[in-house]
């Protein structure tokens, strides 16, 4: 997954610098994107096609603002603001795609556009296998967009600064804590889409990631151990920084990251584990959002990050997990990084099962993918990260359904006479079918008698992934959810990232093969 080597880039300080917009270019920019008249642009391109004789076709014009800020201790150590504007054309020719894009969004550009785009695909329908065929969608004409209570990219600059230092002086005051780093990360993507089929879809959507990591040292020992903030990334507005304690939050990080200075290594063996939502999400993200994906198991992903062990005759039949166990695929979730409107290829976005009761049911599908498997309809998880990329398959918002009942955390762990408690995730591997993996984390309590006895280290796990869904035997109720996931999860060639977010309880699961990860460790 590619969060996690890019997050570990970005939260040690690799990207420093100040680079940023002024207020003013992009104010002007922003003008001259809402001035512009998007139909008539689409158009252009859509009667040009036609003109040409082509199938259905697809205008694209999006506008992309990000803005990031990192910190270190007392000061601010990067701010970035930048945006991109630009359109693509698709278009569907004899069973094959051509697209084309470009910086220029004018009539005239739009038509060279559909020019280029035809013509690639009429050289790829000279060599493609098979026909590609879309299932229907309804014509729609709307506008959907992120609900926030207040806007980002309005929060003044000082304001967030404000944020991160106060963060970072909570925890500096923690003693023993060396180091803390933190950031903000916005961003908002403005989407016009038109369709040959008469769609017409506007919508902006809205995406925050606050963090934070506190670093404790032994300068007797040279050990050194962080621990970054618990809460993921959501798909709201400035939210994100007010409806959590973040000073509590900073405090917590720096007593723990002290705490993990003496913890004992963990014993290899067999235990019962519990895993906090702050942890379980990217288990969750690897071993049931990636098989699920139906490009994967059809052999049409596999250059990046791989296969899936699942088969298309595994539908109704294949045990995923425990009676207890249900997978929702969901792009209307609310706060969830892969929540829309509607997906790029106009289809509104929908909630369904991929595991019920234990048992897989159904696949991430788009209106390319989803006739392969004789569906009517596509649950629209089409996805491109620009206006200048590809549109394909990406993964929705996969989530662990709680148990309907109130169970809480200490009542999962009440019952383990020898047990870990993780949170937080870590380093993590599993292998190309997405079957076989590790887990690591950030902060490990061992269980004893059904209480927390002290913190562990150098604590990964080792399972596959129906027997490890299948040892799960207690989930917590919906006041242990919580929401997961990551701004940049990587697939394709050439790579595009993905933001999307994986909900669950507190779960337990029982007899998992731990091993300890430490420098000289026997497992």
């Amino acid at each position: 997954m590619e969060t996690t080597r890019r997050g570990f880039l970005y939260t040690s300080g690799a990207v420093v610098g100040v680079a940023t917009l002024p207020a003013w270019v992009l104010e002007r920019e922003a003008a001259e994107a809402a001035t512009l008249d998007h139909d008539a642009v689409a158009a252009a391109a859509l009667a040009k096609i036609k003109t040409l004789g082509g199938g259905y076709a697809d205008v694209r014009i999006n506008r992309y603002r990000y803005e990031t800020l990192g910190s270190r201790e007392a000061q601010i150590r990067q701010v970035e603001r930048r945006q991109t504007f630009g359109m693509g054309v698709r278009v569907l020719v004899e069973g094959a795609w051509g697209f084309a894009a470009s910086r220029e969004v004018t009539p005239r550009a739009a038509e060279r556009l559909a020019d280029a785009a035809f013509e690639i695909a009429k050289a790829n329908a000279a060599h493609q296998r098979r026909k590609i065929e879309l299932v229907p969608t309804s014509k729609v004409a709307a506008k959907w967009a992120t609900p926030c209570r207040r806007d980002p990219f309005e929060v003044p600059l000082a304001d967030k600064v404000q944020f991160l230092l106060g963060a970072n002086a909570v925890a500096m005051k923690v003693p023993g804590v060396g180091y803390v780093e933190s950031g903000l990360m916005f961003v908002a993507e403005e989407k016009f889409f038109v369709s040959s089929e008469g769609a017409r879809i506007e919508q902006r959507i809205v995406r925050g990631s606050p963090w934070l990591l506190a670093t404790a040292v032994d300068r007797a020992s040279g050990d050194f151990q962080a621990r970054q903030s618990l809460p993921g990334p959501r798909g709201v507005g400035w939210e994100c920084v007010e409806d959590h304690d973040w000073n509590a939050e900073a405090e917590q990080a720096g007593r723990d990251a002290v705490e993990k200075l003496k913890a004992k290594a963990v014993e290899p063996g067999t235990y019962d584990l519990v895993l906090d939502p702050s942890h379980l999400w990217l288990t969750i993200h690897e071993s049931v959002g990636h098989p699920t994906e139906l490009d994967r198991a059809l052999g049409w992903e596999a250059d990046y990050a791989g296969t899936s062990f699942l088969k298309t005759s595994d539908v109704g039949k294949l045990r995923y997990g425990s009676p207890i166990v249900n997978f929702v695929a969901d792009r209307t979730q609310a706060g969830g990084l892969a929540t829309v409107g509607y997906d790029d290829d106009g289809v509104p976005a929908q909630r369904w099962h991929l595991v019920k009761d234990g048992v897989f049911v159904d696949w991430q599908t788009t209106r390319e993918t989803a006739g392969l498997i004789g569906r009517k309809t596509s649950y629209g998880c089409t996805h491109a990260d620009s206006w200048g990329s590809v549109a394909f398959p990406r993964m929705p918002n996969v989530s662990l359904e709680p148990s309907p009942k109130p169970v809480t955390a200490d009542e999962l762990i009440a019952d383990i006479k020898r047990g870990i408690l993780i949170l937080g995730n870590g380093s993590s591997s599993i292998d190309q079918q997405r079957y076989n993996f590790q887990f690591g984390g950030q902060v490990f309590w061992e269980i004893k008698d059904g209480k927390k006895a002290g913190l562990l280290k150098d604590v990964a796990y080792q399972s596959r992934s129906t027997d490890f869904w299948g040892r799960c035997d207690g989930l917590g109720g919906a006041a242990t959810y919580e929401l997961g996931g990551s701004m940049s999860d990587g697939k394709g060639q050439p790579g595009q990232v993905n933001a999307v977010s994986h909900g669950c309880p507190t779960a337990r699961f029982r007899e998992i093969t731990v091993i300890n990860t430490g420098r000289g460790a026997r497992s």
